[in-house]
């Protein structure tokens, strides 16, 4: 993973509008008890020796008790869903036929993370050994967004445009409100777990163009702060290798469909951010040049009550119900939408919203995980590929 700022921005200089990676982490489960097993490795193995397009997609991630499935580059975002979802079900067969279940929740319920094992390779091997306990705590699954973006000043510019944007889409896909045994009272608490403990990490700073945003990686390697530029684990970053702004802020989804009509809400947010900077308007959201420390009160929103909540307004600075935000979303994205043929089908109750229903109404942590995990499996396994 190289750190020459110049062989990125040629990079950015290559990318072609529009391209779409999809990436989705899962919670690898024993079948009967809902705990998290260590059969990365056994899973990978499997795909490797029977199924070459799903080995192809898999990816390791932290902890040998969870997968990643990446769609590849997708020249649209409905060809890259379409890889993703013929990756799923080859995915969740594999389980199936390995005895294992899946979640996809931001975290897991009860997992002691004290008992989880790093899987080894030098990557890994290198965070943890510069993070210690930070790398060790995060048991966390995460749906990630990769956007090509053409234009590394363009790339920055995307980038400070969503920073105001970024609370909202925690909102939306918050998913995780239980951490070690108990209901943390929050709506995201993978987001608590993650970006407030990780360096580099969250809400990011307002660049302004590529040559700032590379004097900045050019400082971090100058002072041994970092050797690869994935150690910048910002909630939305410019991706040195493929070109694309990624978006990193969303829990996992518990429902395919749900992942789908996130992905394609952040992919919208992305277009329209770019058209707007293309064509010198500014953003009806909020302005690229925001206090760190003001959108972060919206991130803290998101975290605590997720859709429950409010949202500042960052045109009015005013609150209002976090459904109006989703709204204003959907309107600002509308041209691009449009464009690209996008319509995210959101649920009426996000994965969060569900399960702090339920656990209002007195259900247990492994009943309420159980129902989460049903449905993920009802949803994601019996995808079938169109393409």
């Amino acid at each position: 993973m190289s750190l020459d700022t110049d062989r990125a921005a040629e990079a950015f200089a290559a990318s072609s509008d529009w391209t779409v990676g999809l990436e989705e982490e899962f919670a690898i489960l024993d079948a009967d008890t809902l705990d998290m097993v260590p059969r990365f490795e056994e899973l990978r193995d499997a795909a490797t020796a029977g199924d070459a397009p799903l080995a192809g997609s898999i990816a390791g991630e932290l902890i040998s008790s969870e997968i990643e499935i990446r769609s590849g580059r997708g020249e649209t975002l409905q060809d890259a869903q379409s890889r993703q979802r013929d990756f799923r079900r080859r995915l969740f067969d594999l389980a199936a036929r390995r005895g294992v279940r899946l979640g996809a929740t931001g975290t897991h319920p009860w997992a002691d993370y004290r008992e989880q094992h790093n899987i080894d390779t030098e990557h890994y091997r290198r965070v943890v050994d510069g993070l210690q306990y930070v790398a060790r705590r995060n048991n966390t699954f995460s749906l990630h967004v990769h956007v090509g973006i053409r234009g590394a000043d363009r790339a920055i510019a995307v980038c400070d445009r969503l920073r105001a944007v970024l609370p909202t889409l925690l909102a939306v896909s918050a998913n995780s409100p239980y951490l070690d045994g108990r209901d943390a009272g929050l709506h995201s608490a993978r987001s608590q777990s993650f970006t407030k403990s990780f360096p580099r990490c969250g809400i990011p700073d307002y660049y302004g163009d590529w040559a700032t945003y590379a004097k900045y990686i050019d400082f971090l390697v100058a002072t041994n702060s970092i050797v690869e530029y994935t150690q910048v684990w910002w909630s939305v970053r410019p991706h040195f290798s493929f070109g694309t702004v990624e978006v990193r802020i969303a829990d996992a989804q518990v429902t395919a469909q749900e992942s789908d009509a996130l992905a394609a809400l952040i992919v919208a947010c992305v277009a329209q951010a770019a058209r707007d900077e293309d064509e010198g308007r500014p953003s009806p959201i909020g302005a690229a040049d925001l206090e760190r420390r003001i959108v972060e009160e919206n991130f803290w929103r998101a975290i605590r009550f997720g859709m429950d909540g409010h949202l500042i307004d960052f045109t009015t600075f005013e609150e209002r119900p976090a459904p109006a935000a989703v709204a204003d979303l959907l309107s600002w994205t509308a041209p691009m939408r449009a464009e690209l043929g996008i319509e995210p089908a959101l649920p009426q109750l996000n994965g969060a919203q569900r399960q702090r229903r339920a656990i209002a109404a007195g259900a247990p942590m492994e009943e309420v995980y159980a129902t989460s995990v049903q449905e993920t499996r009802q949803s994601y396994a019996q995808e079938v590929p169109t393409r």
